[in-house]
């Protein structure tokens, strides 16, 4: 009762604090926080992020925030990039006594770190993946219909010469997205000309490499469509700084609808993703989750689908005719 008692935070005799230090380093003793927290009636909730410069972190941690404070649990919030492998930020997290972790992409869809959670017999789930695993958790949408969609939009307007700008391919969503470009192009009777394929890691700085080369070209597309909305920005923006005319000369559409597509003129065509309302859910699923364990065994999980939107506007217009 007295090494409770101090455990919890308790006051105890002078002589009995110290054999009781000297015990637990002996003994490694590590209180377990998310047993603590569960005692209380809230959890702590594990979330890592990976690309602090993203144009919809804001709008993730908003909707996380917002839901965490309805169900009265706590958030640890660690980011990748402060540890020189992925895989260490999600052991500090555990470490931290997390009854449940949420994932970003790539976390999300490595096997190595769904395994490291599932063996700490913690719920784990995989937010914004394209490929969700049978064992864990996921909030989503359908990275390969959104993506198709969107080009089926493009073509719609009279495009045939249409530019992709991939994501970075460690990523599950940007290979879905570049799948469902191809598929739509396909299903059209288009091909994809190589050149007009450009290599981007989903950063501003990658979309102006890809759009410099690709706006370079002798024959450049008539439209182009980049997997992420900060590539897209920074596609319109040298566009524009190249002396063209958006739409007129070359429209430009995104994927993800975050802050910056709706800011910058002209306004950008993408896909909405509900990104607030996604994290919402991923927080309030893993509470619900926790609460509703039934075995010892690896813990139950769902598949959230949500749906996604196109956001026509001004970005986008009939392809330009020939000769012009």
């Amino acid at each position: 009762m007295t090494v409770s008692r101090f455990v919890n935070g308790a006051n105890v005799r002078a002589d009995s604090k110290r054999k009781i230090e000297a015990a637990l380093k002996e003994l490694h003793y590590v209180p377990n926080l998310a047993a603590r927290a569960a005692r209380s009636g809230s959890h702590r909730l594990g979330i890592l992020f990976n690309n602090p410069r993203s144009s919809n972190l804001g709008d993730f941690f908003m909707g996380a925030f917002r839901q965490a404070g309805e169900d009265g649990n706590q958030l640890l919030i660690e980011p990748v990039a402060g540890h020189a492998d992925p895989i260490d930020a999600v052991r500090k997290v555990l470490d931290a006594g997390v009854a449940g972790i949420i994932l970003p992409p790539p976390l999300c869809d490595s096997l190595d770190a769904l395994e490291l959670v599932w063996q700490a017999r913690v719920h784990a789930l995989s937010f914004a993946t394209a490929d969700p695993r049978s064992h864990s958790s996921a909030v989503l949408i359908n990275d390969f219909e959104g993506a198709r969609a969107m080009t089926r939009a493009l073509i719609q307007l009279g495009h045939k010469h249409i530019g992709f700008v991939r994501g970075d391919v460690t990523h599950s969503p940007a290979l879905r997205r570049e799948e469902g470009f191809r598929a739509a192009m396909a299903e059209a009777g288009y091909s994809t000309r190589p050149d007009w394929i450009m290599s981007g890691d989903f950063s501003y700085r990658s979309g102006l490499e890809a759009a410099t080369a690709l706006l370079a070209l002798e024959e450049r597309p008539t439209a182009i469509f980049a997997s992420n909305d900060d590539m897209a920005a920074a596609v319109l923006a040298v566009a524009l700084g190249n002396g063209l005319s958006i739409p007129a000369d070359v429209s430009v559409a995104g994927f993800d609808d975050t802050p910056i597509a709706s800011l910058m003129w002209p306004q950008l065509t993408t896909v909405h993703q509900p990104i607030a309302e996604m994290a919402a859910a991923a927080v309030g699923m893993l509470d619900r989750l926790i609460r509703d364990r039934r075995s010892e065994g690896l813990p139950p999980h769902e598949h959230l689908v949500v749906p996604y939107e196109l956001k026509l506007r001004e970005s986008t217009g009939p392809a330009p005719q020939k000769g012009r």
